[in-house]
């Protein structure tokens, strides 16, 4: 018996042709839930620090869990339904319905240095039954109290991440026939030097260059426009 495949996908600008994470902030602005002159300056500067490598994810993941404890779980609820509805169906595309496809078979694991109040539903809209994200810590009446649960899901991260959900699966990368982890970020070397087969997908400056010079496919998924 042929051994099975595992398929590891980043979301942010790899399945989706936006940022979450940020795209979440920009909702909670304009839905007037946060103050908008100062979360936005905030949101804009992180999110430079991570386009450069050079973000604190820790800082940057406690400020955003921060902004969600000032809501109950059923406010939360509600807005991220109508952030669903608003921002990420439409960004659910066709190209990244195919790509999934061609995993049909394979076991399928996204893992996204987003927190899993964000991601979780937008997984779940694309098929995943397995989500490694960065853990909001609860309280004891179930609110998210803008701690991080844990540590981050990014970087080198997300292959401490991946190696502990193998070790709870009884499975380590040798225990599949082809390991693929499909990212735009080079961020996200460290993992994409470990599976057999990296795909660079949507790829920033950075990762292109490492992709040309280690001989990795390139995928450019959506139109640069998107």
């Amino acid at each position: 018996m042929d051994k099975q495949r595992l398929a590891i996908f980043d979301l942010d600008h790899t399945l989706l042709p936006i940022d979450s994470d940020y795209e979440w902030g920009q909702f909670l602005c304009s839905i007037g839930a946060v103050d908008r002159g100062y979360f936005e300056q905030c949101n804009k500067e992180f999110y430079a620090q991570y386009q450069a490598g050079t973000l604190d994810p820790r800082e940057y993941l406690e400020f955003t869990l921060n902004t969600l404890s000032q809501f109950s779980p059923e406010q939360l609820a509600t807005m991220h339904q109508l952030f669903m509805l608003e921002v990420i169906q439409p960004a659910l595309l066709p190209e990244a319905h195919r790509l999934l496809a061609r995993h049909k078979n394979d076991l399928k694991l996204m893992i996204t240095a987003t927190n899993r109040f964000v991601t979780e539903p937008i997984a779940k809209a694309l098929g995943f039954e397995q989500l490694i994200a960065a853990l909001p810590e609860y309280s004891k009446e179930g609110r998210i109290t803008g701690k991080l649960a844990g540590s981050p899901t990014s970087g080198i991260g997300k292959v401490k991440h991946l190696m502990d959900w193998l070790h709870q699966q009884n499975k380590s990368l040798n225990s599949f026939e082809r390991t693929y982890f499909y990212s735009d970020s080079h961020n996200d070397i460290p993992l994409l030097e470990l599976v057999s087969h990296p795909v660079a997908t949507n790829p920033d400056p950075k990762l292109t260059a490492h992709a040309q010079r280690s001989g990795w496919p390139v995928l450019r998924l959506f139109n640069e426009s998107a």
